[in-house]
């Protein structure tokens, strides 16, 4: 039996979402159009070893830095944790404990507005990528509050030629998104769905197809919204 409707998504995907989807019809497959690579460099490992050893707050808004600096870490350190939730949570109560997290928010947008509102705190070291967006660090900075920066990862573009013709396309990240542009068009009439306004915002400056966009970060989030939207 053929599926009803064929999705493309712009990174890999865990196995049970494929498999959720695939029950409403919906054949899901993965290309991924970036590549992570984790810092192992002697002095990202001294810096990160260093932070260990300070009662510091530090930011966390993306899977990749918390496992980048977590695999580093020996123990926990006396840090007071700011993450966005889902995934990255996830990492952060694994590698550094429940315990350790002072806030969460459901995007950066949100994180940041809830570390200003706790008032004590005058500044984070933010483990990100060096394609991290502008919301959280900017947010902070223009409350008084200190953002020391500390890149954790990379983001490569990995662009693939697509030659099938899929009814709806699925992007996690703008570099996902500039990756997948930069080889590809789409039908004006195939729907694109998006993790962030942030994007969202890239994905409308290479076309005008309509774009479902979900606020929460996490993989199953945007599975969701893929099969509601061929439910309807």
């Amino acid at each position: 039996m053929q599926p009803d409707k064929k999705v493309l998504c712009t990174r890999v995907l865990d196995a049970q979402f494929v498999s959720k989807a695939a029950v409403h019809h919906i054949q899901i497959d993965a290309l991924p159009f970036i590549e992570i690579q984790k810092l192992h460099t002697q002095q990202f490992k001294d810096q990160v070893q260093q932070l260990a050893l300070q009662n510091i707050s530090v930011a966390f808004t993306s899977v990749n830095s918390v496992e980048s600096v977590g695999q580093i870490v020996n123990g926990k350190p006396n840090w007071k944790i700011c993450c966005i939730g889902g995934v990255t949570k996830d990492a952060v109560v694994k590698y550094f404990g429940e315990e350790a997290i002072l806030v969460t928010g459901k995007n950066a947008s949100v994180l940041s507005r809830k570390i200003i509102e706790t008032k004590n705190i005058k500044e984070v070291i933010f483990f990100c990528g060096d394609q991290r967006l502008d919301d959280l660090p900017e947010t902070l900075r223009t409350n008084n509050i200190r953002v020391q920066e500390v890149i954790a990862y990379h983001t490569l573009q990995t662009p693939h030629d697509v030659q099938e013709d899929y009814d709806a396309v699925m992007f996690f990240s703008p570099t996902a998104a500039h990756s997948f542009f930069s080889s590809n068009t789409v039908r004006t009439d195939v729907p694109l769905f998006s993790i962030g306004k942030t994007t969202t915002a890239t994905i409308h400056s290479y076309c005008t197809n309509e774009v479902i966009t979900s606020e929460w970060p996490g993989q199953e989030n945007l599975v969701e919204r893929v099969v509601e939207y061929f439910s309807e």
